[in-house]
């Protein structure tokens, strides 16, 4: 009869294997995400500059990056979370801000090729980077485009809170859409006050003339 260390010595030999495989694709991964993370970044502070083909061409350059994570993982090793899931969800936040400040429709989870739960957070910070934006914008005298952006922030978080789940699937996102709201009325409020301002401004012309 064969001995039960034997036994057990083939299942741990097996289990190492597997942990080793593990390990040396998240060593392979973790920095690949890191830059993912700084480029998506880096197309943010674009964005907010008015460099919009330098944030997507940044956007582009993540992308890759994040493709090369993929590649890394192609052999069915799983570690698809944790420092995979935040780089996801930043290359998502800067794509989506992206499009909304060209006034397009932000893509879809499988369009990006990210995670729907990175998707969702991606989405969710959007709606600071839009209020940065806005503000941006009203402080220049632009109010053009704050009764779009409002929308969109009230589009967004009007989607979110009804992805009513357990933390455990959406990784926090009830927080995060919580916290929104506070941004949402602050924003809303923001604009009003500047439109109004406008508008008396305006009027104080006109009886100047």
């Amino acid at each position: 009869m064969t001995r039960l260390t034997d036994n057990l010595d083939k299942i741990a030999d097996r289990i190492r294997e597997s942990f080793a495989a593990k390990d040396a694709a998240r060593e392979k991964v973790l920095p690949i995400c890191r830059e993912v993370i700084r480029f998506s970044s880096l197309s943010i502070r674009a964005l907010h500059r008015q460099e919009l083909d330098k944030a997507h061409e940044l956007l582009q350059s993540a992308r890759k990056l994040l493709d090369d994570a993929e590649q890394v993982l192609a052999d069915g090793i799983d570690i698809r979370t944790g420092f995979l899931i935040d780089a996801q969800k930043e290359y998502a936040e800067g794509v989506i801000t992206l499009s909304l400040v060209m006034g397009k429709h932000p893509p879809a989870p499988e369009e990006l090729r990210v995670d729907e739960v990175a998707f969702l957070h991606g989405l969710a910070e959007s709606v600071g980077e839009l209020r940065r934006y806005l503000m941006d914008s009203m402080r220049k005298g632009d109010l053009s485009r704050g009764e779009e952006f409002l929308s969109d922030m009230d589009d967004i978080y009007n989607v979110l809170v009804t992805m009513d789940f357990p933390d455990a699937i959406t990784h926090g996102l009830r927080r995060t859409t919580d916290n929104m709201r506070g941004v949402l009325e602050k924003t809303r409020s923001d604009l009003t006050l500047t439109i109004r301002q406008k508008e008396l401004e305006d009027r104080l012309k006109e009886y100047d003339k």
